[in-house]
């Protein structure tokens, strides 16, 4: 712990995050992102109106309080990058672990897997998928971005964890579990997860920037949850077109987004030092 308080990037980055969570979850002074206000939010000739003291953010096209909609859209960002990194890191940690400790074929065989992945680029392969899963029944819920983001983010960390799962396969901890007639799957789970437990914290924080950004991404081209719920994406793209008489309209989302991948990025390379330290130690 001393080591991580001691990298202010890291310290910086936790506290923005935990910032980030709490106007998430409190949403303060956050209305109701949805409600319009034809007559008073908007000016006589029915433009946005710039930032005030009744709506700090200003208004959008619609009348709408845009400070309203960056915290909800906080909400829907960050749930979305979650389960869309949980879903990444199960199908991550599977292939890792598996890569790793078996070796071999098995490893051979995962590995080529993933570079099949990688060779095509991230955000090129989201749009695919996500606009395939849009054409499913699933398209009226946040399920196909979520399945996207998770689908596609899963190979860093499958690297990550079977490099250092299999640096640990030929350890002497290892050789003495497996004399002992130790299974795979109590090896895995007993001797093998707990070690390997600070890369994955490491890669699962700078997966879920990853997925912050690449979900604001296609949530821009169209392709992320559904209207009505506001997303940071979705804002950007609606103000686009008053970036000159209304830049708030993009200021705001834009700089949430680059705020909170920025947040996640520091806390994450402050782990990875953290941890890499420990390590050489």
């Amino acid at each position: 712990m001393s080591g991580f308080l001691a990298q202010r990037g890291a310290v910086v980055g936790a506290i923005l995050v935990a910032l980030l969570v709490v106007l998430a979850i409190a949403r303060p002074g956050g209305g109701d992102p949805l409600a319009l206000d034809i007559e008073r939010g908007l000016s006589e000739l029915g433009a946005p109106l710039p930032p005030s003291a009744e709506a700090p953010l200003g208004t959008d096209h619609l009348g709408r309080d845009v400070w309203s909609r960056v915290v909800a859209g906080a909400g829907t960002s960050l749930t979305i990058a979650a389960i869309a990194t949980l879903v990444a890191l199960l199908i991550g940690l599977a292939v890792g672990l598996a890569a790793g400790y078996a070796g071999g074929w098995v490893d051979t065989l995962l590995m080529r897997v993933v570079d099949l992945v990688l060779a095509f680029p991230f955000l090129l392969l989201a749009i695919l998928l996500a606009a395939l899963l849009r054409q499913t029944g699933l398209a009226a819920s946040s399920a196909p971005i979520v399945l996207t983001l998770g689908i596609v983010g899963w190979t860093t960390m499958a690297r990550v964890i079977r490099g250092k799962t299999r640096a640990l396969a030929d350890s002497e901890m290892i050789v003495a579990a497996r004399a002992l007639g130790a299974s795979p799957i109590r090896i895995v789970v007993r001797h093998v997860l707990p070690n390997v437990l600070g890369a994955v914290v490491v890669v699962v924080v700078l997966g879920f920037a990853q997925n912050l950004l690449a979900e604001a991404a296609l949530s821009y081209v169209g392709l992320g949850s559904p209207p009505p719920a506001p997303t940071w994406g979705r804002m950007l793209y609606e103000g686009r077109v008053y970036y000159r008489t209304a830049p708030h309209l993009v200021l705001a989302p834009g700089l949430a987004i680059l705020v909170s991948v920025i947040a996640f990025n520091l806390l994450g390379e402050g782990l990875r030092a953290t941890f890499d330290g420990k390590e050489r130690r």
